[in-house]
């Protein structure tokens, strides 16, 4: 057999190889017949001498090629890939031996028209799995409390919604932090409540910027006010005015940054790596600076700075300069 397992849900995809893995039979002969191949230099040639070989004491073995596909196929903007690699390889797997899983992993979502993608529809000894992960924060919020449950434990909606916004679509750090949570709760029937959360997952500070940031792209006053009043009476000392405006001048950088790069037709990765924040929050932020022209945002930072300036010279006191800061951006976002 010959699969395909595609898409950015690395935790559910690593799940089931390990319960592949785990059937291959001996536990302490499972190595030697388990071969992992990495896409970026490997070759059709190498593939097939991996399959060919025979199980070492068992009834089968696993070959797994990490993102070998999406490398050899068709891309939009690139051409056709590598013709002679696809037809070697579309020429090969109808006839690999009853004896060997082949795995191909893919960190993103195969097109449609791939010719494996269609050879492993068609042909029966082939399977494709795709392994998305939930599109938005509600969805996101259910997957958490289906793991809660899965896991013998139950979480409070808004507790999930905490967890999901904090952590964003990094299902391994989110798995992390429930095991974390259940182990915190731990009892006969252990129950994760929202207090639970924000006592011990480190994001949430930083998704309520997030959140508080998103009243303001949307001319927001009352409800971004709301937010920053929240943050300070839940914490004085924590979230001192001075370090939440310390986190807005942060996320309205990484939002310029996010809106230049998107204009350049980055993807979201680089964009993660370039501004130095996980890949969630990359893309949390080039839906944010959507709400923004690029000018938008350069008046912005230019009024950030300006009330940095007015807080350290005290001309205005720090609470009130927040207050004036976010009205007026809610207000005026163009300085």
């Amino acid at each position: 057999m010959f699969y395909i397992f595609h898409g950015p849900d690395e935790l559910t995809r690593s799940e089931v190889l390990a319960e592949m893995k785990a059937q291959l039979g001996d536990a302490s002969l499972t190595d030697l017949n388990v071969t992992y191949l990495d896409g970026a230099s490997t070759n059709v040639a190498q593939i097939q001498q991996a399959c060919d070989a025979l199980p070492f004491l068992a009834s089968s073995r696993l070959v797994v090629v990490k993102n070998y596909l999406f490398r050899i196929g068709p891309k939009q903007d690139e051409g056709p890939g590598d013709p002679v690699a696809l037809q070697a390889l579309s020429d090969y797997l109808p006839h690999l031996p009853p004896t060997t899983q082949l795995v191909f992993v893919e960190d993103e979502i195969l097109p449609g028209k791939h010719p494996i993608l269609v050879l492993a529809g068609k042909h029966p000894q082939g399977q494709a799995r795709s392994f998305g992960v939930p599109v938005g924060e509600r969805e996101l919020a259910e997957w958490v409390e289906q793991r809660v449950r899965h896991k013998g434990a139950t979480i409070e909606p808004s507790a999930a919604m905490a967890l999901a916004t904090a952590v964003g679509h990094d299902m391994r750090l989110l798995d992390t932090e429930i095991e974390k949570l259940i182990t915190y709760v731990a009892g006969a029937q252990p129950h994760i409540t929202r207090e639970h959360v924000e006592l011990l997952v480190p994001y949430t500070g930083e998704a309520k910027i997030w959140t508080m940031v998103d009243a303001i792209g949307q001319r927001n006053a009352r409800l971004a006010l709301q937010h920053l009043h929240r943050l300070i009476e839940e914490d004085p000392i924590e979230n001192h005015p001075l370090k939440l405006f310390a986190m807005i001048v942060r996320q309205f950088r990484i939002l310029i940054h996010a809106k230049e790069m998107t204009a350049q037709g980055l993807a979201v990765s680089t964009i993660a790596k370039q501004a130095g924040i996980r890949e969630f929050a990359a893309e949390r932020a080039r839906q944010q600076a959507m709400n923004f022209s690029l000018a938008q945002l350069e008046a912005i930072y230019a009024r950030l700075l300006h009330t940095d300036l007015a807080i350290k010279t005290g001309k205005m006191e720090d609470v009130l300069a927040l207050d004036t800061l976010v009205a007026a951006l809610c207000g005026s976002p163009d300085g």
